[in-house]
């Protein structure tokens, strides 16, 4: 890959991949939001109902990283991701179009579920690939940055759906995301062949320059293993950052409510509302820490950025008001946009190859999605020791552990003569 990409390309595609992002996140948010909902009128046990919920990340943590390795290898005149995207999101939008449909049924609701939660796990990571295939490995974070933004928008569209449609209009409510999804696949067929993308060609060169392989696809089994024998232990040690600020990050969300009753004495409406002003920190962040990343170096914002959280978290800590919470988790999620936007970049760049880029997106869910399973779990664990008025300071310990992982991948590129990550 070069750094060659006009940069009106570099616009016009980052705008194609947050689009297609926002249209599929649309779709989960009020599928988080919404189907819960659905399966109490059949359900009367709320750990039943979070296990059904959890389908989704579990399947998102096998299928993920196959299909991105899957995408790797495939060879055809529109590219190697387009044509999964044009299958797969419509394919995903009628399923979801159904499930308050099915949702007199529980059976066929869950079967419905499982049905979304497959087909849109598999082509997430492939329309997120497509950012690093297009765009040259110093300008990913302002993109990707793009694409965060986007996707935190679309929180703002479900609760607007939410609190305008669904209880007047519950299958309209649902259709209005599938719609979203439906265009922007258009758009997307229409407008990109990711044939042309610098990585893609990078690929063709490197399936030229291996003539006796049987097929261009890198196995999975081989990308695991390159990544566990090597000697430098960058990649794994960025893989295992992403799980540590993932269980961090899912934890300070999901026990908020919590923490808001039992310590600050607030309503579970009130608890509920604590992290609502950090999506807006979070949205505002965004970009400008693609920007320092892409000047200063990532990992040196990465840290910076995990240290903000932790010391926001401590803030909280010590002034258990609900104005220092609502403070110290705006400074939080400012803190982590520093790490959403630009780790995953980090491990684009370092791969091995352009053959597997979509793999190592689908390898950073693994990380993002394993930590949203552990964390709340872990933190759950020591907040049982500790009380719910230490909960943010248990979540800083576990952020502490990321900062040390982190703190060792900048050490290790350090001392390697090609050891910048770009």
């Amino acid at each position: 890959m070069t750094s060659t990409t006009p940069r009106v390309r570099t616009g016009r595609i980052t705008f194609f991949v947050a689009l297609a992002v926002f249209a599929q996140e649309s779709t989960w948010n009020l599928y988080d939001s919404q189907v819960p909902p659905l399966l109490r009128e059949h359900l009367g046990s709320a750990a039943l109902i979070g296990a059904l919920m959890g389908m989704d990340n579990l399947l998102g943590i096998f299928v993920q990283p196959w299909m991105g390795n899957r995408s790797d290898g495939t060879r055809t005149a529109w590219g190697r991701r387009i044509p999964y995207l044009v299958v797969g999101m419509p394919v995903a939008a009628l399923l979801f179009v159904l499930i308050p449909h099915a949702a007199a049924s529980l059976p066929l609701l869950i079967l419905t579920m499982f049905g979304y939660a497959l087909v849109a796990n598999s082509f997430k990571p492939i329309a997120e690939s497509l950012l690093p295939d297009f765009i040259a490995p110093e300008r990913r974070s302002r993109a990707n940055a793009a694409v965060k933004i986007a996707s935190s928008i679309t929180v703002i569209v479900a609760a607007l759906i939410g609190l305008f449609l669904i209880d007047g209009f519950p299958k309209l409510s649902f259709a209005i995301p599938a719609v979203l999804m439906t265009g922007s696949v258009a758009v997307l067929a229409w407008k990109v062949r990711d044939s042309r993308s610098p990585a893609y060609r990078a690929a063709l060169e490197e399936d030229r320059a291996e003539p006796g392989e049987a097929s261009p696809r890198v196995r999975m089994r081989d990308v695991l293993l390159d990544i566990v024998r090597d000697a430098d232990r960058s990649r794994l040690l960025v893989i295992a950052a992403v799980f540590a600020f993932g269980s961090a990050w899912f934890a300070s969300r999901s026990l908020i409510t919590s923490y808001g009753m039992e310590t600050l004495g607030l309503s579970r409406g009130d608890a509920g509302g604590l992290t609502l002003p950090s999506g807006l920190a979070f949205i505002v962040a965004a970009y400008p820490v693609a920007l320092l990343a892409e000047r200063f170096g990532r990992l040196r914002v990465i840290l910076i950025g995990m240290a903000v959280f932790a010391a926001a978290m401590v803030l909280g800590t010590a002034i258990p008001t609900p104005a220092g919470v609502v403070v110290a988790m705006c400074v939080a999620a400012a803190g982590a946009a520093a790490f959403m936007v630009n780790t995953a970049v980090v491990l684009w760049n370092l791969a091995p190859s352009a053959r597997v880029l979509g793999t190592y997106s689908g390898l950073y869910t693994v990380g993002w999605s394993g930590g949203g399973f552990a964390g709340p779990a872990l933190v759950g664990g020591m907040v049982d020791v500790t009380g719910w008025r230490f909960m943010l300071l248990d979540v800083g310990v576990v952020t502490a552990v990321a900062v040390l992982l982190v703190a060792r991948v900048a050490g290790l590129r350090r001392r390697r003569p090609d050891g910048r990550v770009r």
